[in-house]
């Protein structure tokens, strides 16, 4: 619709020159993205949303050209995202949407009315923001699908993991920055990328620069708009070939220029700590209550569907959710007690089922919803942060493994989406030049 409209807006002023002198744009493309489109006022809103956020900072972000690159580049990601789920189909209900900002609200101790009043105060557009949770809805769903196709951890790998742990007590407070290469790099890329983190380092070395400024600045990562922050890692979350590195770091050093398989990288070790000094190991678990109809041979999809589409009705009308699981729920493990699954983290049921009830307010019913089991509706009793553990340990280890795996390939999922694309910035400087690793001269003056 934003193409349809642009288009008719400017047949309207080629077939009017009078009207055009009359008239202002109103927006403009900021970038093409295969077959959408990013408006100006979308990189604006992204772009001041970035100040805000370094709201008594702003000494650490880019030049304005380079920070509204680096925030495109961002939305281009987040575009080709939200297509590739669409184009798989990945959907979300606009009850899902609902249930997620009345989860938001509740978060912030707010009604929904509160919620629009106070982004109308400050100047955002609710439906914007409704906008915004369906993409991120998508976006989510897109990468849970991924991580189930793509990423598998065997007991070899957690009983490793598990090892190391005991031998290290560590944490290490990590940050980086990447150039990438693409996949099948030619030797003129590799030279190029080479050239240019040895440059950033030099940047680095001479003071010229501080970390996170020139992660934001330089790095090709999804992370870059953070300072490229890694955040705390165990020993066992950081990949071997840095695990050793890190460990001869002291707080604030920044390696040389490393070869990975996604590009160069420069890794900083912000901080160290002991494990103990991090507390316990909490975790969020939630409490609910679930109704199943099962798909199989003698009940179709859309006889289930009907089926609790019925039963929702009834919900939402005032039935009693635990006498109608007790009555039609086809989880033998579950109806007996009227639904109730007790206290569990979320994915324990897999991430279908753990994305519906993470949106949930306590209290809240959700609408049906399917998963390889068959249609659900769920109903979030109450929420709680619990240790981990020793019993959990192994559960946690595997979960971590399955993190850092899934990190590594999601990137490189994303590098190759953005490399296949046709993305075209408007009206927009080139990126920074590559830094050189002696300072450059300045411009001669003059006629």
């Amino acid at each position: 619709m934003k193409k349809f409209f642009a288009c008719v807006l400017a047949t309207a002023l080629l077939a009017s020159p009078a009207l055009a002198q009359q008239l202002q744009p109103i927006d403009g493309i900021a970038v093409v993205v295969d077959e959408d489109v990013i408006l100006q006022s979308e990189l604006d809103r992204a772009v001041g949303n970035i100040r805000a956020q370094y709201a008594g900072r702003t000494e650490q972000l880019p030049p304005p050209d380079v920070l509204e690159r680096q925030v495109g580049e961002r939305l281009v990601l987040l575009k080709l995202q939200v297509a590739r789920a669409e184009a798989t189909g990945v959907r979300v209900t606009d009850q899902e949407i609902d249930q997620a900002i009345g989860a938001i609200a509740a978060q912030n101790q707010a009604s929904v009315d509160q919620l629009r009043a106070q982004l109308t105060a400050d100047g955002s557009s609710f439906n914007q923001f409704r906008d915004s949770i369906r993409d991120e809805l998508l976006v989510q769903r897109l990468r849970q699908r991924f991580a189930q196709s793509q990423i598998s951890v065997s007991d070899a790998e957690v009983e490793a993991a598990l090892a190391s742990q005991q031998a290290s007590g560590q944490q290490f407070h990590l940050a980086h920055i990447l150039v990438a290469l693409p996949e099948g790099a030619t030797p003129e890329q590799i030279a190029t990328a080479q050239s240019k983190i040895e440059g950033i380092k030099g940047l680095l070395d001479r003071g010229e620069m501080n970390f996170a400024a020139a992660a934001v600045r330089y790095s090709d990562s999804p992370n870059a708009l953070e300072g490229g922050d890694l955040g705390w890692r165990a020993a066992n979350e950081i990949p071997a070939a840095f695990a050793e590195l890190v460990n001869q770091m002291s707080a604030g050093q920044v390696t040389a220029p490393i070869r990975g398989p996604s590009g160069f990288q420069l890794l900083q070790l912000v901080e160290a700590r002991d494990a103990s000094q991090a507390g316990p190991s909490m975790v969020t678990q939630f409490q609910a209550s679930h109704i199943l109809i099962r798909v199989d041979d003698d009940t179709s999809v859309a006889e289930a569907k009907a089926r609790i589409d019925t039963l929702h009705a009834r919900i939402v009308g005032g039935a009693d959710f635990a006498e109608l699981a007790r009555e039609s729920s086809e989880d033998p493990s579950s109806q007996a007690a009227g639904g109730d699954l007790g206290w569990f983290s979320q994915n324990d049921f897999g991430p279908d089922f753990g994305s519906q009830v993470a949106a949930l307010a306590d209290g809240g019913v959700s609408a049906p919803f399917r998963t390889q089991a068959g249609w659900h509706i769920v109903k979030r009793t109450a929420t709680r942060e619990a240790d981990v553990g020793d019993d959990n340990q192994r559960a946690q280890a595997r979960e971590t493994i399955g993190r850092r795996k899934l990190e590594d390939q999601w990137n490189r999922f994303l590098r190759e989406m953005r490399g296949e694309a046709f993305v075209e910035f408007r009206n927009q400087a080139e990126p920074d030049a590559v830094p050189t690793t002696e300072p450059t001269p300045a411009p001669a003056t003059g006629g």
